[in-house]
């Protein structure tokens, strides 16, 4: 009697479980830390710009977007930093690799390479000179991947400037072999000698749950900028023309273009304004690291580090409205 067959639900998780966990893991991090700062928001400034340029690309010859960093209509020549990370580079190489295809693996890499970030050629010469011994002298498994990989790191380890963004394409493969390793520890859990190196790992396991979980909650509360400008938005409705100064602070701590709402909002990344200047500007609201500024009002301030909302005391409608005060 043939067994019954699993129902299509059963067949979706069997063939799409851990894609479906992964993809919920990653959707459940971008909705409760939707915010970038500093380097990490590069990509997403260039998607905004992008998106920006060609929806009004026959209203303009040529744009000039504000921010921390100056940015033209020439993004992609600005921002290259983390995409070697995205399916169509690296993470694609290493699946022509495990395929055994060494040709798509060199071709991909050499994409990766020339269009998002030159230092993948490090990557490229690593895994070629491992392609060249096809194992004849590793072990048929997973050294052959690894080695390369780690002479990659070890490379790069050379550079005076050092940040873990750099090296963040090899991750995958050391996660592939990480996961070699547990697999055969818990295939062994009940040999002798096995058990304690099984009982290690599941240690491990819950040690790296509870590090992810301090590290999600730092995160969430890393961004002031991001948040004081959305409790801006929710607190005020009133259809008049505002316009909000975001300083350095705010702006590398959580804001980027996508937070910004249409009209009647306005925003200005201004720099090198002085505190004295702020009162002569006419700013509605300010977002900053001061807790004092003269012609304003402090409506609220968020989180630690501070970033604090100030309403321009010249406008009435503003003031009316119910703030919650600064400390």
């Amino acid at each position: 009697m043939a067994p019954p067959r699993p129902s299509p639900a059963a067949r979706l998780l069997r063939e799409y479980g851990w894609d479906l966990m992964l993809g919920s893991i990653a959707a459940f991090y971008a909705v409760m830390v939707p915010y970038t700062k500093v380097e990490e928001s590069f990509n997403v400034q260039a998607m905004h710009d992008i998106l920006y340029h060609n929806y009004h690309i026959k209203k303009y010859d040529h744009l000039e977007f504000p921010g921390v960093v100056p940015r033209s209509d020439n993004v992609g020549l600005y921002y290259p930093d983390d995409f070697e990370t995205s399916p169509s580079s690296v993470n694609l190489t290493y699946y022509f690799w495990f395929k055994g295809n060494h040709r798509r693996t060199l071709q991909a890499l050499i994409v990766a390479a020339v269009i998002f970030r030159c230092d993948m050629i490090l990557l490229l010469g690593t895994i070629g000179l491992a392609l060249l011994l096809v194992g004849a002298f590793l072990d048929r498994r997973i050294v052959p991947y690894i080695l390369p990989v780690f002479s990659f790191v070890v490379l790069y380890s050379k550079l005076p400037h050092k940040e873990l963004r750099f090296i963040i394409a090899s991750i995958p493969m050391l996660n592939v072999s990480a996961s070699l390793a547990a697999s055969r520890v818990y295939n062994n859990r009940k040999k002798t000698g096995w058990k304690l190196l099984y009982v290690l790992m599941i240690g491990c396991f819950f040690a790296s749950l509870g590090y992810s979980a301090v590290t999600f909650m730092a995160s969430y509360n890393n961004y002031p900028g991001g948040y004081a400008l959305k409790a801006l938005h929710e607190a005020d409705s009133l259809m008049k023309e505002k316009n909000v100064h975001i300083d350095a602070f705010t702006a590398m701590s959580g804001v980027s273009r996508f937070c910004e709402n249409k009209y009647p909002w306005r925003y200005s990344k201004e720099e090198e304004i002085s505190i004295e200047e702020y009162q002569e500007r006419n700013f509605t609201y300010l977002l900053n690291e001061h807790s004092h500024i003269s012609g304003y009002k402090c409506l609220f301030a968020v989180k630690e580090p501070k970033v604090f909302a100030h309403g321009n005391m010249r406008d009435r409608d503003i003031l009316s409205l119910n703030w919650p005060g600064c400390p």
